[in-house]
């Protein structure tokens, strides 16, 4: 059998294209394709140095050169966790003890008059007449009124079962020895008389103090009584 050569010298048995690589027998010779460069692959970018580092003690972000956390104080060189702070650490003031609650020594009793809801013609019952609340006096201004958590109101001489005392019904002020009363514009008024004499029939004028006599009882809403008196020995030693 007759064989020819093509132009990239291979072999073939058919006389008009190669049988190897196709080229037609008595064309010019090509390349190889061996010849042909390979287009080059360019090669990934390097990917850019982190600019922070993460504390393993805090997770607190660090520059990456830090040396130290600047959060927790974590050794980034040796990997040393922060000694824990003491009291004894300069810049770290020792723990200050509370300092104890002040003594009042005057107080006031809030008691249930059944006489001045006589005459108040109030319809809420009356409760049950007994021992009084005693409140100590710490301030030297307090608020008798009834409380209200929407407008922020918290009478240290709380009558919240009165109600016929104003949310801010007076105020009791002293200057160590005597004290005032002055009615806040309150809606059944405030009232001042002796313990010797009868009920009283006028309110102060509101906006106006009124110097309390040691005798005197204050009268607000419909049945409160409201009487200032020197603390007592037993009272002060129950408040240490």
């Amino acid at each position: 059998m007759t064989t020819v050569s093509c132009p990239s010298g291979h072999p073939s048995v058919s006389t008009d294209y190669c049988d190897v690589c196709g080229l037609p027998i008595g064309a010019a010779a090509t390349p190889a394709a061996a010849s042909v460069p390979t287009p080059a692959v360019a090669a990934p970018a390097p990917a850019a140095a982190p600019s922070t580092q993460t504390c393993p003690n805090c997770s607190e972000s660090a520059a990456v050169d830090a040396l130290f956390c600047e959060s927790c104080g974590y050794d980034f060189t040796t990997g040393t966790m922060p000694r824990p702070k003491s009291s004894l650490d300069l810049g770290t003031p020792p723990a200050v003890p509370p300092a104890p609650a002040a003594t009042a020594d005057w107080v006031v009793e809030r008691w249930v008059d059944p006489d001045w809801y006589a005459v108040q013609q109030s319809d809420d019952p009356c409760p049950s007449p007994g021992l009084p609340v005693v409140i100590p006096l710490t301030e030297k201004s307090v608020l008798i009124g009834r409380p209200s958590k929407s407008r922020n109101i918290h009478p240290e001489i709380d009558c919240g079962d009165d109600t016929g005392v104003s949310r801010r019904q007076a105020q009791l002020t002293t200057d160590g020895t005597r004290w005032w009363v002055e009615d806040l514009q309150s809606s059944n008024g405030t009232y001042v008389a002796p313990s010797s004499g009868p009920l009283p029939e006028d309110p102060i004028v509101p906006g106006q103090r009124r110097e309390l006599n040691s005798d005197d009882r204050v009268y607000v809403g419909a049945w409160t009584r409201l009487v200032v008196r020197k603390a007592t020995p037993e009272e002060k030693a129950g408040q240490a």
